[in-house]
């Protein structure tokens, strides 16, 4: 069986972008400003840090395009450059993982429950903003390794590769992450 050669929809825009196309950029950011505003908001917690990430992620990839080969879709290769930008911002406010020393390994791991099939939308969306308002008082380190790895899909050792730590770290900040979570959304009165 022959590979299927990946095409993105997007190239056009981007051959276009590589000639500086006012056009072309403004059509690709207007498709990706979103998405990416709140990936950076995820990792930074901060909505006008988010803000600046977004513009200066835009910034740099129209600068280097060249560096775009193509070989997964604009969309993903925009994406790394916003989780990285992200990643500094936290750098330049001092990011600090929480040392194991400071876990308290007597909290015992809570099963997630299952979600409530009867809520109507207006429930779901308070718990929505409620469990976000839980992910943005997480310590920087538990937020960027729940984000990355929960939210946009990276896995423990592209985490490790991305802030500079091992993977057993990035799973340890993970599972310290979700059980703080599990503890802020149940003192907030969620199950």
């Amino acid at each position: 069986m022959e590979a299927v050669a990946y095409i993105d929809i997007n190239a056009p825009l981007v051959e276009r972008c590589r000639v500086n196309d006012r056009q072309a950029q403004a059509e690709l950011y207007r498709r990706y400003s979103k998405a990416m505003f709140n990936a950076a908001l995820r990792i930074t917690g901060d909505y006008a840090e988010a803000e600046d990430v977004l513009q200066e992620s835009f910034l740099s990839a129209f600068r280097e395009l060249s560096g775009y080969k193509g070989d997964s879709s604009f969309g993903a290769w925009l994406k790394r450059i916003v989780v990285n930008k992200s990643i500094n911002c936290l750098r330049q406010r001092r990011l600090q993982l929480v040392p194991l020393e400071d876990f308290h390994h007597d909290a015992a791991p809570a099963e997630a429950s299952p979600p409530h099939a009867h809520e109507d939308a207006e429930e779901q969306q308070y718990r929505a903003d409620v469990l976000r308002r839980c992910i943005q008082e997480l310590p920087d380190g538990y937020r960027v390794v729940l984000s990355l790895y929960l939210l946009e899909g990276y896995d423990h050792l592209e985490i490790a590769g991305i802030l500079g730590i091992t993977e057993s770290t990035s799973k340890s900040q993970y599972s310290r992450a979700r059980t703080r979570l599990r503890e802020l959304a149940m003192e907030r009165g969620l199950s």
